[in-house]
């Protein structure tokens, strides 16, 4: 079986329920807390895992109890984590995060560990053997996500991006880049589009596919936007589901999204299935 690399953060979650995100000096009385598992990284190599695919994840932690934590989990759902460091004296990465009563939500995020991921760690051979695709995003240092890329694409190993959150790109990782996704926010901070509906998101993907082979925009309640170079963009509209929270559906949605791809179905589909998966997460399924 083929499997999929990723490369990526490690977050320790807290989650607060509240009636809505605190302004600028307001106190807001909560009515919920838990403690999960995040991080981008993380929550994509799980959503791939649970499809199916074999994953292999290359991160770090610290020597903490949220790291035991965050290890456990991914062993759990069967990630391999050989290649995880644990970092003393460093704090596993974590966030915490405030959904409303709409299912919305707003998160601060603490890097820790996950900005100090060993270069030794993407230079394993038997860590690209068998590997059908490379996931990255932006919780992690600009140099590892290079590093990573370069040593997949010397491989001819496809490279997927989620270039979230937000941040310049690059130019040498850009140009290892096979698939870019990215949400509403992220598409118009890459190419200035404003992305308000499918209409929008047709012209952002459309935009950046320009810059990469293949482009997913994610649009939220709108649905989802695609476009391979070359081509004219297709979009599919958002499932009707009773929202509970979008608390990790971009991650579903890219973890889905590559596990299809990795089993050579087309965008098309791929998109289909990732959209459905996300469309079951925010329900709550």
């Amino acid at each position: 079986m083929s499997k999929i690399v990723v490369v990526g953060s490690l977050h320790y979650d807290i989650m607060l329920d509240a009636p809505h995100r605190p302004e600028k000096g307001e106190t807001v009385m909560g009515s919920a807390c838990r403690y999960k598992f995040g991080g981008k990284g993380g929550n994509q190599a799980l959503a791939a895992a649970r499809a199916g695919a074999e994953v292999q994840f290359i991160g770090a932690v610290g020597a903490d109890e949220p790291g035991r934590f965050l290890l456990a989990a991914l062993q759990g759902a069967g990630v391999a984590i050989a290649d995880v460091q644990v970092i003393k004296d460093v704090a596993s990465g974590m966030s915490v995060a405030i959904s409303d009563a709409e299912g919305d939500y707003g998160a601060v995020v603490v890097s820790g560990a996950n900005q100090h991921i060993a270069p030794s760690a993407l230079r394993r051979e038997p860590l690209w053997q068998q590997a059908a695709m490379l996931i990255l995003q932006n919780e992690v240092a600009a140099e590892t996500n290079l590093l990573a890329a370069t040593a997949a694409k010397a491989r001819s190993i496809p490279v997927c991006i989620n270039a979230a959150p937000a941040r310049p790109l690059d130019p040498a990782l850009e140009r290892l880049i096979d698939l870019l996704v990215v949400n509403a926010v992220e598409a118009r901070d890459m190419c200035g589009v404003a992305v308000e509906d499918l209409a929008s998101a047709i012209a952002a993907a459309e935009t950046l596919a320009r810059r990469f082979p293949q482009v997913v925009v994610t649009a939220g309640e709108h649905g989802v936007a695609f476009c391979q170079r070359g081509e004219a963009a297709m979009s599919q509209p958002a499932e009707k589901i009773r929202l509970v929270s979008t608390h990790g559906a971009g991650d579903c949605f890219t973890g889905m999204l590559c596990r299809a791809l990795s089993q050579q179905q087309s965008l098309a589909d791929a998109v289909r299935l990732a959209n459905a998966a996300a469309a079951k997460h925010v329900s709550g399924g």
